[in-house]
Order: C-alpha cells, then structure tokens, then sequence
C-alpha cells in the first residue's frame, strides 16, 4: 500500500570505516559493549549493514562469526538476522519452518500470504541459491490437502497487483464464496483459494463488502465456521492482509507477546523485515488497536539487550 512509512532510513552520515573500527572496539577487551552495536545497526539500513559487512570482512574478520562468538540468545539472533540481506533472511526462515519434525505452518503463512508476486519470485530464486533446494518442492512434500494447494497457488505469484475493481467479478465472486461456503453443506475450498490467491486487494476488498450483503455474514465469521486447524490460518491471514497489511502484522505482534513466553523468532521476524517497509505504519495500527504502543509492549513483554534493539529499530 502506497501510504506505508519506514522506521529505519538509510543513515545520511554513513562512514563505513567508522563503524567497523566502532563495532571493533565494542567487541574488544573485557565484555561485549552491546549499546554501541545496537546504536549502529538498528540505525543504518539493510543495504548499509551489508557494507558494513563486508568492509568488517576486509579489514578484520566474518563478522557474523565475530558476533557469534560475543553475543548469545534471541539478542544474537536478532543481530545476526539484521546482517542477512531481508530476502536471503526470509529464505531461512521458510526453511526453518519445513525443517525437523512439524512444519511452523504460521511462519509459511506469515511469510507467503503477506508477499508480493516479486516477493515470492526472488524467494524461489534465493532459496535454491542458498539450500540448493527447491522452494516449491519443499513446500509440496511438507504441507498436504488444501494448504498444499493455498501455498502452491501463492508462490505461482500469480495475483493480480493492479488497483483495478471490477463490480461484475466482485459479485461472481462473492457469490462463489458463499455457495462454496455456508450456502452448501461442506466447503468447497479451491473457490476460497482461487479467489484469495489471485484476486488484487482493493477487489478483495470490494468482494467481502458483497459478500456480507449476500449473506449477513462477515467474511472472516463464514471462514472461522466453516474451515478449521491450518487452512483456517491461511484464509483468514490473507484476508486480514487484503484488508490492512500493517494490521495484520500488529495482530501478529501482539499475539507473539500475548500468553506464557514471548514467540522471539516471530518479533524478531517482522521487527527486522519490515523495519525498511511499513513497521512506522504497524506501530499506528498497534496503538489503535490495543491502546498502548508498540515500543511500551516490547519493554514490558521482552528484556535486556534483546528488548533495547527492538525498541531502537522503532525507534
């Protein structure tokens, strides 16, 4: 969407010489001085850090193996996941999510219901090159049924971007849907997927709105009576995003912080990816919707260094 603000900028003084003799002298001697790494990266961007990176490999040493070595826990994590260009980060993620005993179906949806065509063609690209695998293979042997079919459908890419809403389709369509849904008995789930894989937005939008007309049904109402377990995720997350992207990832937020424990890997996930996108406009949508701000949330929910990095990305 066209109105989405960034919290983290290219930094205009940029002296890549500095930072490296900084992020040096932090990793030097007695104990790690945090504070000065978290003050030069949460402050440059994406591709500023990759300079620093690779001047850091240069002049010194791996970086990365540097941090490693200096830092531990989800503070480790979240830095090491900042030196990663965002796409090479989301393609290991993806693969994290397929890898071992289950699959994280809430990092797949996450991930490929809120990606663009181009998002998902450089996932494909950037997944080969780094797990020599294939993207879409490994999706097709890890997920089964309808979800299989959802996943395969989104990494086509083949949803129409344009701002175009067609009346006549929108009606077609939401008529489909609840002939699919609650106007029969069972679901027949491919129209929901066909429609929420191709469709652009502000059609989706449209479709919903006509939809409810038809059926005095909230969309997402109709989805939580009539799908369950993972299918159900994936539908509703594509809806939240046709509707509100930024919401969706402050719905997302609040609910890695919500409960016992805090889901690190997901704050640290949207935190540090959508820092260079639209988390300035995430941040409004969470204190709309939950009365406190984002930042507050993070001190309260999440501690030491960990907590001070993922405020400094808020900024």
């Amino acid at each position: 969407m066209g109105n989405c603000q960034p919290t983290v900028y290219p930094y205009e003084d940029f002296d890549v010489v500095a930072d490296i003799k900084a992020i040096r002298k932090a990793c030097k001697g007695l104990g790690t001085d945090e504070q000065a790494i978290i003050d030069i990266l949460a402050n440059r961007s994406s591709a500023q850090r990759q300079d620093i990176k690779q001047a850091y490999f240069d002049k010194y040493d791996d970086l990365v193996d540097v941090l490693k070595s200096e830092l531990s826990g989800s503070f480790e994590k979240a830095i090491l996941a900042m030196l990663d260009p965002p796409v090479i980060y989301a393609v290991k993620e993806l693969r994290k999510a397929m890898k071992g005993a289950g699959t994280d179906e809430d990092v797949l949806v996450e991930i490929l219901c809120t990606s663009t065509n181009a998002d998902v063609a450089m996932f494909k690209e950037c997944y080969f090159q780094v797990h020599e695998r294939d993207l879409e293979a490994d999706i097709e042997g890890d997920t089964s049924g309808e979800v299989r079919n959802l996943l395969m459908a989104l990494l086509q890419g083949n949803r129409d971007e344009s701002y175009d809403v067609d009346e006549d389709l929108a009606e077609q369509d939401a008529t489909a849907l609840f002939e699919a849904g609650e106007g029969c008995f069972g679901t027949d789930e491919s129209t929901f997927t066909h429609i929420l894989a191709t469709r652009n937005y502000l059609q989706l939008q449209d479709t919903f709105k006509i939809y409810e007309q038809l059926s005095g049904t909230e969309i997402l109402d109709a989805i939580d009576n009539e799908t369950s377990g993972t299918l159900k995720k994936c539908y509703i997350a594509l809806v939240r995003v046709a509707k509100n992207p930024q919401l969706y990832f402050a719905r997302r937020l609040h609910k890695a912080m919500k409960g016992a424990g805090t889901d690190e890997d997901t704050l640290i996930r949207i935190i540090v990816c959508r820092s260079e996108y639209d988390l300035e406009t995430i941040k409004d949508m969470y204190l709309e919707k939950y009365d406190v701000s984002l930042k507050d949330a993070l001190r309260d929910e999440c501690s030491g260094d960990f907590k001070r990095l993922l405020v400094a990305i808020c900024h």
